[in-house]
């Protein structure tokens, strides 16, 4: 278990400010026990909090070009067949993983092989299971070509508190199956499109987790 990079800075000026404000608590409150403890107590919260969400647990991926893995920890959302418009221009079944802020939020690639496209939209921040928010929000599509030359199309999608995506890959980079590919910051949600004839192999309900859960089989 590490600290993902994308947290190492605010967690260090976090910590100063912890313990900052548990010194003035300590000086200033030294005879209101319960105020003193209580703010303590806040404070240490607040920081395990913050540092829980940018855990970044070592993941043991088992690649297989048929498999289709999260790409998220989260919950199964939704799954059903929708048109892609933006890329595949094709019909497609989408299943959708939402993270909340206690999840991990490393994301992982769900199959391996060229990233094919690449796209960043700014956009709103509507809550993350808002149907409208996988057309309207802040987000980052891509697509992979895997060896058998079938493209997988996902998507990063922003939230009402997640207001910064992170993606690492670009257009013609080749990719393994389970490697990291972003991060979304406090919350979101993360779209996959796989063919019509695959087997979709979790439900919603189901929990995920990202190099992991196979939620798709290629036919």
């Amino acid at each position: 278990m590490t600290i993902h990079r994308e947290g190492r800075t605010l967690l260090f000026v976090l910590l100063i400010i912890t313990v900052a404000g548990i010194w003035a608590l300590d000086y200033f409150f030294a005879q209101q026990l319960v105020v003193r403890n209580t703010g303590i107590g806040i404070l240490i919260i607040v920081y395990l909090l913050v540092l829980q969400f940018f855990r970044n647990p070592t993941v043991h991926v088992k690649k297989n070009a048929s498999h289709i893995l999260a790409p998220a920890d989260g919950k199964v959302v939704a799954i059903e067949e929708t048109e892609e418009t933006e890329y595949l221009h094709d019909r497609r079944k989408q299943i959708s993983i939402f993270m909340s802020p206690v999840n991990v939020h490393v994301n992982r690639m769900p199959a391996g092989g060229e990233i094919t496209y690449f796209a960043y939209h700014p956009g709103k921040y509507l809550v993350a299971w808002h149907p409208k928010s996988s057309t309207e929000n802040e987000r980052t599509t891509i697509a992979v070509k895997t060896h058998n030359q079938t493209e997988i199309l996902f998507r990063q999608i922003a939230g009402a508190l997640a207001r910064r995506i992170k993606c690492y890959v670009q257009k013609g980079q080749h990719v393994e199956q389970g490697e990291e590919f972003g991060f979304i910051k406090f919350g979101s949600r993360v779209d996959v499109f796989v063919p019509l004839d695959a087997i979709v192999t979790v439900n919603p309900g189901d929990k995920t987790r990202a190099g992991k859960t196979i939620i798709a089989r290629l036919a």
